[in-house]
């Protein structure tokens, strides 16, 4: 890349008339112009300007190489151009990849964000499984779940209610559970990630797979209690939809059940028990140097998931 510098020099010198003004724009000593232009000519073995005291006129050979070096020139300032515009205006295409439950979050999440930037297009990419972040090029990924080491920034977005629920027909067949201890004599609804995260379970054998249900009370109790999984499922929208057909029990987020709570298609059980609350992440490849299309919509994502509804913001409104 410095091999272009000398042609660039020489390009900048002719379009502002003199060394000492080219120097200026370039915040070089004059000397320095002279020598880089001179050096420039040496290695070519010709000469490119004329030198007096009151003026620069170019050669032939100069005359010939100049618009070559202004074009040069012309794509450099262009390029800083660009960079400015990616630091300064959310332009280009925002890739964002986010696990298949939250595609119902992400239009009301990110609707501000095209209005706001009319010249910013979307690509989401939506996908239970783990996409390879620098080979589809995401600038933004969100993570449910304890996160993994990696090199990219991690920012807490928001901790998800977790409840348990079944629909009004299963709990008419099977009964309403009242105890922990209960609940091991239910039929469970699990995603492959929470069984995969009980450990003991072992998917190889033909037993079957175990959720392991930490549950706790608002002064402080906890208990731990093994259920076996009937159903399983990467996909929490589909589990959502199994659990109203009343299939079996299942640990679901409460923002995203709060409508079929409202319209009685869910029953929240046991609500004197809690879980820990399910971390998600916005994930990004660094935080300094970011683009303003990655500042901008990691702030409306911040925004959206701050207004979820909350467990605790409905205890007073009778609804699950």
């Amino acid at each position: 890349m410095n091999d272009f510098k000398p042609y660039a020099i020489f390009a900048q010198t002719v379009a502002s008339g003199s060394m000492s003004a080219a120097a200026r724009r370039l915040g070089i000593s004059a000397s320095a112009v002279s020598q880089t232009i001179r050096a420039l000519e040496n290695q070519a073995g010709v000469i490119l300007m004329n030198r007096s005291t009151r003026k620069l006129t170019l050669t032939e050979a100069g005359e010939r190489c100049y618009p070559h070096c202004l074009r040069l020139l012309e794509a450099a300032s262009a390029a800083a151009d660009s960079l400015v515009v990616a630091r300064d205006a959310p332009v280009g295409e925002l890739r964002i990849a986010a696990p298949v439950g939250f595609a119902a979050h992400l239009a009301p999440a990110l609707a501000p964000v095209l209005e706001q930037a009319p010249q910013l297009r979307l690509r989401l990419l939506v996908d239970d499984a783990m996409i390879d972040l620098i080979e589809t090029r995401i600038d933004i990924a969100i993570r449910v779940g304890k996160m993994a080491d990696s090199n990219w920034i991690a920012r807490p977005l928001t901790g998800l209610d977790v409840v348990m629920c079944a629909a009004p027909q299963y709990l008419e067949r099977h009964g309403l559970p009242h105890t922990p201890d209960d609940l091991a004599t239910h039929t469970w609804l699990a995603s492959v990630q929470e069984v995969n995260n009980t450990q003991g379970a072992d998917p190889q054998t033909e037993q079957a797979p175990q959720l392991a249900l930490e549950l706790r009370t608002v002064t402080g109790e906890v208990e731990v209690v093994r259920v076996n999984v009937r159903v399983t499922s990467n996909n929490q929208p589909a589990l959502q939809q199994l659990c109203e057909q009343g299939m079996g029990i299942a640990r679901l987020a409460y923002a995203d059940i709060l409508p079929a709570l409202t319209r009685g298609a869910l029953v929240r059980i046991m609500p004197q028990w809690h879980f820990a609350q399910l971390p998600v992440t916005v994930v990004t490849s660094r935080r300094d140097g970011e683009p303003a299309k990655v500042r901008l919509a990691v702030k409306a994502l911040q925004r959206y998931f701050a207004g979820l509804p909350s467990v605790k913001s409905f205890a007073d409104s009778g609804v699950g």
